[in-house]
């Protein structure tokens, strides 16, 4: 490992940020490198642009990934090597906004049935019935799970945040049940085959991809995709945007906002203006009033 890298790791050790940016960045900084066939310290703001080029003419990732790159490279040249640069330096690709994929209570219930492996099916019932990222439910602790206060404790969210989100019942008893079956061994309530670790994301992504496949669902559906129901479903039941922002761990009320755009429910619910303009007025009854 060169000190040009060990101090970029360390740097964002420092901050704190996540072990999954963490690798991002050193991949997408790496991969930079290699283009050039240089070191990213003899590169400059010229060579940044020709590669976000690159990435989106040649190589067609999408506008999320091309930000991806721009923000580890900012960060490598601002942070780390603290070149005389500025953040506006750095254009990011405008990224078009695409209403999330919700999928339909019906939809929900036939994916369930064809999920394989008890665990999955217990993790994908976590991304549901909590509002949990793929990622945050395979990192779930047996002692998370506080049963006496209905609560869920989620550690190193998005952002290296914890917070708190609901325990359903119905919730707690899939885990009951899943516990007693699988009686998994140290602190992890998804334990890999290896005892001090987890299981990862990819696995249950997987298989909510298989059950998407068996059920035959028209709407793709995600680990990420029963997150957003879990907002839409409390959404339309008229819980607090609020709440629902701190359930799923946003910095921004923005972003849960996305999901009333979304909710099936609010919008047919929305009356149109065109029925208060032509609505038929009452009615004038023709019973004549007996005179007192």
């Amino acid at each position: 490992m060169t000190p040009l890298r060990q101090r970029f790791i360390e740097d964002m050790q420092l901050r704190n940020f996540a072990p999954t940016t963490q690798r991002s960045y050193v991949h997408y900084v790496a991969e930079f490198a290699r283009y050039f066939h240089r070191g990213p310290e003899q590169l400059d703001l010229e060579a940044v642009r020709l590669y976000q080029l690159h990435l989106l003419q040649e190589r067609k990732l999408s506008p999320q990934s091309v930000n991806t790159f721009v923000s580890a490279v900012r960060f490598l040249y601002l942070t780390t090597l603290e070149m005389p640069w500025d953040k506006a330096n750095f254009p990011r690709t405008r990224v078009e906004e695409k209403l999330p994929v919700v999928p339909g209570p019906d939809d929900i219930r036939r994916l369930f049935q064809h999920v394989p492996g008890i665990e999955n099916r217990a993790a994908l019932m976590v991304c549901f019935g909590a509002g949990l990222r793929v990622s945050e439910a395979v990192a779930l602790k047996i002692a998370h799970v506080e049963s006496q206060r209905m609560l869920l404790r989620v550690e190193h969210g998005k952002g290296a945040k914890d917070r708190y989100t609901t325990l359903s019942p119905v919730l707690l008893d899939t885990l009951r049940t899943y516990f007693r079956i699988v009686r998994p061994a140290g602190e992890w309530l998804f334990p890999s085959w290896r005892p001090d670790r987890h299981i990862g994301s990819g696995l249950v992504q997987r298989a909510c991809k298989e059950a998407w496949e068996l059920a035959g669902l028209n709407k793709r559906t995600t680990p990420h995709s029963l997150r957003h129901a879990f907002a839409s479903c409390l959404l339309d039941n008229g819980v607090d945007s609020r709440i629902v922002q701190v359930l799923l761990g946003h910095s921004r009320i923005d972003t849960t906002a996305r999901y009333l755009s979304v909710s099936p429910t609010k919008i047919a619910a929305t009356a149109s203006p065109l029925d208060q303009l032509l609505a038929r007025p009452p009615r004038k009854s023709t019973t004549k009033r007996p005179k007192l």
